[in-house]
């Protein structure tokens, strides 16, 4: 039988032009993470399944490419549940990982500890537009700052890293975890609800305010508060002043320093940003991880007609492995999906080294073939892409493939 050709399912081979535009994108976010003091780590692709199950990453839970235990401990027989045949995954994001990295490291990291993680998870998801079972992930993450500074500083780089890499008029949506459940106390919902409603509130950009308010119906709640609810987001329009209503609103539900702090990152980042973009309030942002503990926030692109990025607050996370609580927060962008709207744009890296290209006559000698690749040899180190071929016999096809590449600098070497 014939061995497949095709990538596994979710998976895909990566062709020269897109990998030219992916090293240029690594190369940015180093470059640019790296001047607003992140510094870049590295953690195994193969977590533990105890963290990776630790309910703290959400539906991610649920699509984890597991892994047989290994040699003696491997014992199929004998198995009677799933954790006995079973000690490790594949990685579904960079924050569980990291969140280990800092517990098994922090003596020896700085505080507050900025990282900077690029690297492959793999989910088992339904393969779609822009979405893989396996991708590459980019996280900045600052641990051990409890102030708004590193909302601020997260959003701030993130933004001008996208404004470096040519996009505009994206937006930066933002909420708080904190306001939402403000929100949903102050309507009569009952705690142990919340997550219910939270995950039919999430839905609002699909169905719409009615189908949300048909939604919560259904599961039983009361109309009054399917109303209060709705109202609320009547009242809090998409800037700063939206925040100062909810908060007025939410007198008694809601500290006011958790609104306060919103208006503080928003004003800021707007105040300071190097980039072509909106910044607003959305009440009915959520994010599907469960371990976020206050501001949210998700950069939404037209072009592509979704989240390209997001990320929050998650102070409790690390607690979960050394018992002490460590403030944490992270911004990841879709690395992937950036990639493919690049490359839908036919986007040209810029500055790229000047390329040159020897086609070399088969009748070369040995003698004429070593000055060819000596001369080649000293046009690379002046800085200059040099490639080296044999010429074909369809040399015209030969060239149009060089060009193509960017070779726009030819030379025949005959005998």
């Amino acid at each position: 039988m014939a061995l497949k050709k095709k990538p596994v399912t979710g998976m895909k081979d990566i062709l020269p032009r897109e990998m030219e535009i992916r090293d240029y994108v690594i190369g940015q976010i180093k470059k640019t993470y790296a001047s607003f003091g992140f510094t870049s780590i590295e953690t195994p692709c193969v977590e533990h399944i105890e963290n990776l199950n630790s309910k703290s990453g959400g539906e991610n839970e649920k699509l984890i490419f597991k892994i047989l235990k290994r040699g003696e401990k491997l014992r199929i027989q004998d198995a009677k549940k799933e954790a006995d045949l079973v000690d490790g995954g594949l990685r579904y994001d960079l924050t569980v990982p990291l969140c280990r990295y800092y517990s098994n490291n922090a003596a020896e990291l700085p505080s507050p500890f900025k990282a900077l993680q690029m690297g492959s998870v793999w989910r088992a998801d339904r393969p779609q537009r822009g979405r893989y079972r396996q991708f590459m992930q980019c996280d900045i993450d600052i641990l051990g700052e409890p102030s708004n500074l590193a909302e601020i500083e997260l959003i701030t780089a993130t933004t001008t890293l996208l404004g470096k890499l040519d996009f505009s008029r994206f937006t930066i949506r933002i909420n708080d975890r904190r306001i939402l459940k403000a929100m949903a106390a102050s309507c009569g919902f009952p705690e142990e609800s919340w997550d219910d409603v939270f995950i039919t509130l999430d839905k609002m950009d699909k169905i719409g305010e009615e189908g949300v308010a048909e939604d919560l119906m259904s599961q039983g709640f009361t109309k009054e508060s399917v109303d209060r609810y709705m109202e609320l987001f009547h009242i809090a329009s998409p800037d700063t002043d939206g925040v100062r209503a909810l908060r007025d609103r939410l007198t008694g539900f809601l500290d006011p320093q958790y609104a306060d702090g919103l208006v503080q990152i928003m004003e800021s980042v707007d105040a300071v940003k190097r980039a072509d973009f909106r910044i607003v309030f959305d009440p009915t942002l959520v994010r599907g991880m469960s371990y976020y503990t206050g501001p949210i926030f998700e950069i939404a692109m037209d072009e592509y007609g979704g989240s390209v990025g997001g990320g929050g607050r998650y102070d409790g996370m690390i607690e979960k492995f050394i018992g002490q609580s460590v403030p944490a927060c992270g911004f990841s962008i879709g690395f992937e999906r950036i990639i493919m709207l690049l490359l839908e744009r036919n986007f040209q890296v810029p500055e790229s080294p000047r390329k040159k290209a020897y086609l070399l006559d088969k009748r070369l000698s040995p003698e004429q073939i070593r000055e060819a690749v000596a001369d080649a040899m000293k046009e690379r180190e002046s800085g200059i892409d040099v490639n080296v071929l044999v010429m074909k016999k369809n040399k015209k096809f030969q060239k149009q493939q060089l060009e193509e590449e960017g070779y726009m600098e030819i030379v025949e070497v005959f005998a």
